[in-house]
């Protein structure tokens, strides 16, 4: 009944035909609206109850617009604007878009102009763009607000969309109409399809307006066409101010430095008086060179120029002073302000966050609250970054309650930065959560998101959010492509990275500077450099970084001299060498012959001012114990006045370095660095993994190997499977396989690489059987073996001397494709030479498409075995026509096929010109010339040689000059070889053994009882032979 009653009302006032009908449907939702509103502005509640009163109220009104619109054309413009003014929602939009339609009104521009109008102020582009969609051909003034207004509302590829309608249906541009789609263009980076504008422009006769150049000038400027830009400003007759300032912006955000500089002096050249956009522009670029002065003079240019007040230059030079770490003097500005905005106190809030200063940034943050100012969401975009620097979350989560309390939490920005806030911190579903509450994302959002993943090393949920970003329908920028190749990166996923490049270069994102350094650093750890280089050689503008991220590469893929080369080169392009260069290039830097090369860069170090550096001085640390200078690297340590863990590693691989080496000249730093490691641990300086791994190879006893176990232990270090592999080859130095089976069940058994190191330690223990038991589970588990689980069956094979077993180890290796491996090959050679057949050895080794310097050593030492010394000393012929390089390795091997030959002289000439070449002789030189001396019969000159050795002989090379003393009957200088051996041994059942059967062959019985006596005494029992071979 009431609502009839309602219904009766609107009839009685649209009852002049079917037209009001129409106008009274289409009216009644706006009607109950607005009484609505009126019942609320008066404290009453509406009620269908009382319609006629409030109709009443509206009844003259709406019929004066209605009769107007039927009986008066004149003033029919005039009350539909009375119309529009009454529209305050969304809602009402469609009834008057109707009402223009009905009333044959819709082709009358300054009425539809003003319905779009209304549409973009009450948020409703797309109800403005369906509205333009029905006009067949439109005018040259709807045009231009339809893409004004987009423009204004950040719809850029609505923009160029509806420009392309209007073009196709016949509408003409004018000096309105360009800069905005030119400034769309600029901002979707659509390089193409600006060019065609461009192009339109010219055609059009519009390439001389001033407006239009600008536009042009900012888009090729902003889209990293520098030069382009100059030149449509050059073509200008008097480009004024706003000209050369879209020129400077473009230049800044491509960091052309120099180039900004450079034109600012133009401008002044010009007699244009440089206003505050283009100081707020340049002075940014004084806290990205560090260069203060220039700054400073700035800041006096802006105080002359009276410039010093002005709201958007204050924080500018805030934010410089601070981009150049003099922080006093940036506050210094921010205390003298007697009237503060929010932006001058986001700018000092900003400022501390930027340098590490979270406690400073947190105390101005509550003073603002305190001040009475009200915080915005820059305010929280450039607190939040603090709350990283402290890593606590309560920082983090009391920052978020701010935001939700000041409403500011569906802010875009504002959320994005707490994303990367609990992304950082490790909280990855706090981050997921709060992106998928967001209700509309950006482009940051979803960069923050594949970021958040990449920093958490978590490279497959990074690609898959890159995916998903591009499917909600987002162009990935330069930020996105960074992101995406350290994914790329550490997956070696070099086509999944192509691609990225070729979208880089199909969308013009390759210009950019970051971008293109990321791509030479993806091809680089990809081991692609010669990609890395080309896209060097093509980078129009080059960076520090550019240079760093080259010869970093060239240095982590072994191309030392490539590095060196660079270097030389970014000095003769007059690029002063930086922190970052001088650290890049140092490990280059790793051999005996490159020491005086290394010091000219710590020389250059201290002149430059680096060398407090603690960075720099690990890096010094590590080259001068590669280049094998100890003291020098210990003095360095010993100087740096704030060691980290990294500075105690760099010792710690030094040492280990040198224990594997086995260097003469430090045999006794393992037991220094023992007390070191104990030192580390009374200074504060908590040990790492690192630390650990480089500690574990240098335990001379077992007991100081379960110490370090234990503290790993405790530490939480053990359940890393690194060091729980280095574990397990530790305890399999002292023949500890029960621990090693124990830490292998403690494992990952889906790891390959604790597969590989129990295998290895029971070759290493002569428990091949038990390793190639251990294989066939690996086999049964359908686990994927790898080249060094291979070279651990071919070191079983060898201890078991099974030829049977070889072969069948050779056709698994071939059929998994691990002969393609040159070390395997290595291995191979190895394996049938000490299996006894030489002859297949020799047909592996030629078979080699590319044979190193450990092919031929291998290939040298199987002859040796063989007993066939000329032959290996063909090879080493062979190998130095060719010209390739001789190890240490290489001469052991040689002087070993000797040493079985009996070649005495040829063994003496290789053994000098290895110490001619450079190479110090190491223990196993020293014994293959005292077992070659002691073959032949030259025993003084064998017993010479041990006593000229530059610290004390090893208990084997004492043991082989006794056993030639008992071949050729040497009673004396056997004697005095035996008395040193019990000296060092007394335990060792060998000695006596040689020295009873010594003075047995020569009768001396009393001799030999008296040590025959003496075994019985200490209890020393003889250990029984054996055989290696093994028959079936």
């Amino acid at each position: 009944m009431l609502w009839r009653e309602s219904k009766n009302s609107n009839v009685a006032l649209t009852n002049n035909g079917p037209q009001n009908m129409i106008l009274s449907s289409l009216w009644r939702l706006p009607i109950l609206s607005s009484l609505r509103n009126l019942s609320l502005s008066l404290h009453l509640p509406f009620s269908p109850l009382y319609p006629r009163l409030f109709l009443l109220i509206y009844k003259q009104s709406i019929t004066t617009t209605i009769h107007s619109l039927q009986y008066s054309p004149n003033s029919i413009d005039t009350k539909f604007l009375t119309l529009f003014s009454l529209c305050q929602r969304i809602e009402h939009l469609r009834p008057l878009n109707s009402l223009l339609i009905v009333s044959g009104k819709f082709t009358e521009e300054s009425l539809v102009g003003e319905l779009l109008r209304h549409c973009f102020h009450l948020g409703a582009p797309r109800l403005a763009l369906n509205i333009f969609e029905r006009i067949g051909k439109p005018s040259l003034f709807l045009q231009n607000l339809m893409i004004r207004s987009l423009c204004d509302d950040g719809l850029f590829e609505d923009v160029l969309g509806l420009y392309q309608r209007c073009q196709i249906s016949g509408c003409a541009s004018d000096n309105f109409t360009f800069p905005f789609v030119i400034k769309a263009c600029s901002v979707l980076g659509g390089l193409r399809i600006g060019k065609e504008i461009h192009c339109v422009v010219l055609r059009t006769g519009f390439g001389d307006n001033l407006v239009v150049q600008t536009a042009l000038i900012d888009f090729y400027a902003k889209n990293g066409r520098t030069g382009i830009a100059r030149l449509v400003l050059d073509k200008i007759p008097q480009p004024d101010l706003v000209s050369w300032n879209a020129l400077i912006s473009g230049l800044c955000l491509y960091g052309l430095d120099q180039e900004v500089f450079d034109v600012f002096h133009d401008i002044r050249l010009s007699g244009l008086k440089p206003n505050v956009s283009t100081l707020a522009s340049i002075i940014p670029l004084c806290s990205r060179l560090g260069n203060l002065q220039i700054g400073k003079s700035l800041h006096g240019f802006a105080l002359k120029c009276g410039y010093f007040t002005d709201e958007c230059l204050t924080p500018a030079l805030i934010s410089m002073y601070a981009g150049c770490e003099d922080l006093s003097v940036a506050r210094d500005m921010f205390d003298c302000l007697l009237k503060k905005n929010v932006t001058v106190w986001n700018a000092m809030i900003s400022a501390y966050s930027k340098n590490q200063k979270p406690d400073d940034a947190f105390d101005l943050f509550k003073k603002m609250f305190q001040e009475g100012m009200q915080p915005n969401m820059v305010t929280f975009v450039s607190i939040i970054p603090s709350c990283e620097i402290f890593g606590r979350i309560w920082h983090g989560e009391s920052v978020h309650v701010c935001v939700i309390k000041s409403g500011l939490d569906n802010q875009i920005s504002v959320a994005t930065s707490l994303l990367s806030m609990y992304a950082k911190l490790g909280y990855l579903n706090s981050a997921k959560f709060l992106f998928d509450q967001m209700p509309h994302r950006n482009l940051l959002s979803w960069n923050s998101m594949v970021s958040g993943y990449v920093y958490n090393g978590l490279w497959d949920a990074s690609l898959a959010a890159f995916r998903q970003m591009q499917l909600a329908g987002f162009d990935p920028d330069a930020v996105s492509i960074v992101s995406i190749l350290s994914s790329c990166s550490e997956l070696q996923a070099i086509l999944l990275g192509k691609s990225v490049h070729a979208f880089s270069l199909k969308s013009g994102i390759d210009l950019n500077l970051n971008v293109s350094n990321a791509l030479m650093v993806f091809y680089s750890d990809c081991r692609k450099l010669s990609s890395s280089f080309n896209l060097f050689h093509r980078m129009t503008v080059r960076n520090y970084v550019s240079w760093n991220a080259l010869i970093s590469g060239c240095v982590h893929n072994g191309e030392a001299k490539s590095a060196i080369v660079l270097l030389h080169q970014m000095q003769q392009e007059h690029m002063d060498m930086d922190l970052v260069t001088l650290i890049s290039v140092l490990p280059s830097y790793n051999e005996a012959e490159t020491l005086v090369q290394g010091m000219a860069i710590h020389a250059y170090a201290v002149k430059a001012g680096f060398d407090s550096d603690v960075s720099l001085a690990n890096a010094l640390i590590s080259m001068y114990m590669n280049c094998r200078e100890v003291d020098a690297g210990m003095l360095i340590f010993q100087n740096i006045p704030c060691r980290n863990v990294v500075s105690w590693n760099a010792l710690f691989t030094g040492c280990r370095y040198h224990n594997l080496q086995n260097d003469c000249r430090y045999h006794n730093l393992q037991n220094e660095f023992f007390v070191l490691f104990d030192q580390m641990i009374e200074e504060n300086v908590q040990p790492n993994h690192v630390t650990l791994l480089n500690i574990l190879p240098l335990c001379c006893t077992h007991n100081q190997g379960k110490s370090i176990h234990a503290y790993a232990a405790r530490s939480g270090i053990i359940v890393e499977t690194p060091f729980l592999t280095s574990l397990i080859l530790m305890y399999a130095r002292f023949e500890n396989i029960i621990s090693c089976l124990l830490l292998f069940q403690m494992g990952e058994q889906r790891n390959i690489s604790l597969w590989n190191a129990i295998i290895s330690a029971l070759v290493q223990s002569r428990e091949a059987k038990i390793a190639i038991s251990l294989f066939r589970e690996l086999l049964r588990m359908e686990m994927a073996p790898d080249y060094v689980t291979a070279l651990s069956l071919t070191s079983a094979c060898v201890q078991l001397n099974n030829l049977n077993l070889a072969n069948s180890t050779m056709a698994y290796i071939t059929h998994m494709g691990f002969d393609k491996d040159v070390s395997v090959c290595n291995a191979l050679i190895d394996m049938y030479a000490r299996c006894g057949d030489i002859p297949y050895a020799r047909k592996i080794f030629e078979a080699l498409l590319r044979k190193d310097e450990i092919s031929w050593s291998v290939m040298i030492n199987g002859y040796a075995l063989y007993g066939d010394g000329e032959a290996a000393l063909n090879l080493f012929s062979q190998m130095r026509l060719l010209g390739l390089k001789l190890d240490d390795i290489t001469y052991v091997s040689v002087l070993s096929a000797c040493s079985h030959a009996g070649l005495v002289e040829e063994g003496q000439m290789i053994f000098n010109s290895m110490v001619e070449n450079g190479i110090i002789p190491r223990m196993e030189h020293y014994a293959c010339m005292v077992d070659l001396l002691g073959r032949a019969g030259h025993l003084n000159e064998a017993y010479d040689i041990i006593k000229s050795l530059p610290h004390k002989p090893s208990v084997n090379l004492l043991e082989s000059l006794l056993a030639s003393c008992l071949s050729h009957g040497f009673v004396e200088l056997g004697e005095e070889i035996g008395r040193l051996l019990l000296e060092m041994d007394p335990q060792n059942s060998g000695p006596y053994v040689i020295l009873y059967n010594l003075y047995a062959a020569n009768e001396r019985w009393t001799d030999a009882n008296r040590v025959r006596s003496n075994m019985e005494q200490k209890q020393i029992i003889k250990v029984p032979g054996f055989s290696f071979v093994e028959g079936y």
